[in-house]
């Protein structure tokens, strides 16, 4: 992953709705495009993120799908990193919609998977049991490395998302040291 951002070009992380705190945190001031939801909820998520450094696209799966990923493509072609939650921002909990996949193929970028495990924390009883790291908890970001997309279409990458599904989720599953 550090190859892909020494030598300027996009990448599209894709992570956990449920992890997005720590993981904003890690990531803020670089510039990096998230999708946030067009929902009254997502306009909170939104001007955080804007005043920590980050670009938003607006829209989902079940609001404005076509011009969030017109959105996105147009990011990674314009040289900025992207991030998706493909479980958000309504679930099911861990379900992978290819929507993020399909920027990514379009975009020509690879794919760079990221999970965010902390030794100590809060669970939301929310439905992606949003993670609110403890006061001095040691938190691991683990990234894969770039992996590119192989399909462009609804079908090859809804085929895809299974496996990057289980990628993501053999991710998190890293010891820490407690």
């Amino acid at each position: 992953m550090a190859v892909s951002r020494r030598a300027g070009a996009p990448v599209v992380f894709i992570c956990w709705h449920g992890e997005l705190l720590p993981l904003l945190w890690q990531h803020r001031d670089k510039g990096t495009a998230i999708l946030v939801s067009e929902h009254r909820d997502g306009e909170l998520i939104a001007k955080i993120a804007h005043n920590i450094g980050f670009r938003t696209v607006r829209g989902s799966t079940s609001r404005g799908a076509g011009r969030a990923l017109l959105g996105l493509v147009r990011e990674l072609e314009a040289g900025h990193e992207v991030a998706v939650t493909p479980d958000g921002p309504r679930g099911p909990l861990h379900s992978f919609a290819p929507g993020g996949l399909i920027a990514a193929h379009r975009g020509r970028a690879p794919v760079v998977l990221v999970r965010a495990i902390a030794s100590s924390a809060w669970r939301l009883r929310s439905w992606d049991r949003f993670l609110i790291p403890k006061p001095f908890a040691r938190v691991i970001v683990a990234y894969s490395d770039p992996t590119p997309v192989e399909s462009g279409d609804a079908r090859g990458a809804a085929a895809e998302a299974e496996r990057f599904a289980e990628e993501l989720t053999l991710l998190g599953e890293l010891p820490i040291a407690r």
